[in-house]
């Protein structure tokens, strides 16, 4: 079979070129004028947070001689040949650590509640009132957008040293992180079994439950869980500022330098945050299926 190939005529062909070359041109214009406004805007964003690099590289050698440091015991061996004395005082830190993850356990779960029960009002299609869906988002943007540990510090203020501060800055911060991804998750449900419900002469509560909720409980489930895996090193630094649990212990050895009980601390947390990780990914495998561990 013989396919017959049109050549245009030497014209029109000529002006389909130059209208190429033309639209190449501008697009790579375009992507020289981007690059070179990227470029002009780091350079202003070096210059005005003072980052220079002539003492990064020359304090460079402080950053690793420090982490020869906490790896190195009183008796100047390394700390992997005597664990012993390396993890002297592993029960006063594991109890600091179970403190640390009951304090994200209650704060998680406390921003959870309060993120299920705000987030429908957070949501376009289930708000029932367009004030209502601002007020509520400018809620939950103010409790994300203060840090977790500027909540902690104003509650150590407020109620003293303790856990508590802790459960509380946690519970802030969880609500307003959590309440912005569950009223995405809603935003994305499907809005025709609502409309069911809602045709039988159902409240709006009896629609947000029955219509609502089975759809995206599996998703309210799967990011509370990883929350909690992130508010457990929140909890971690919360103890800087007084919030209790091991962050207390570990800069009380920063700041006495003792530098072995620095690593020993750190690798705790560490494996304990990984084990964390692990038993959440194997919870939402079992929970909801292989492909929420993704």
């Amino acid at each position: 079979m013989t396919i017959a190939v049109s050549i245009l005529p030497e014209q029109q062909l000529t002006a389909l070129n130059a209208a190429y070359r033309k639209a190449v041109a501008r697009k790579r214009l375009r992507l020289l004028l981007g690059a070179v406004l990227f470029i002009a805007a780091l350079l202003v964003a070096a210059i005005g947070a003072e980052v220079n690099l002539r003492t990064f590289f020359a304090h460079f050698g402080n950053f690793v001689s420090y982490f020869d440091r906490i790896l190195t015991l009183e008796t100047g061996q390394r700390v992997w040949t005597d664990p012993g004395e390396w993890f002297w005082g592993w029960h006063k830190w594991l109890k600091l650590l179970g403190e640390t993850l009951l304090i994200s356990y209650v704060g998680t779960l406390i921003g959870a509640l309060f993120a299920v029960a705000l987030n429908f009002f957070a949501a376009e299609n289930t708000a029932p009132a367009r004030w209502l869906l601002f007020v509520v988002r400018r809620l939950l943007e103010f409790a994300r957008t203060v840090p977790s540990i500027v909540f902690a510090l104003i509650f150590v203020i407020a109620f003293g040293l303790g856990p508590m501060a802790g459960v509380l800055a946690i519970a802030i911060h969880s609500t307003g992180a959590l309440g912005k991804q569950f009223s995405e998750i809603v935003e994305n449900a499907d809005m025709r079994p609502v409309e069911g419900v809602r045709s039988t002469g159902a409240s709006w509560l009896s629609c947000m439950r029955f219509a609502v909720l089975p759809q995206v409980i599996a998703g309210y489930v799967s990011y509370a869980l990883l929350r909690f895996e992130i508010n457990v090193r929140e909890a971690s630094v919360m103890g800087f500022v007084g919030a209790g649990g091991i962050g207390m212990e570990l800069i009380v050895a920063i700041r006495k330098f003792y530098y072995s009980d620095v690593s020993a601390i750190l690798l705790t947390i560490i494996v304990t945050v990984f084990l964390i990780d692990i038993g959440t990914g194997w919870l939402r495998g079992r929970l909801f299926g292989r492909e929420a561990r993704t």
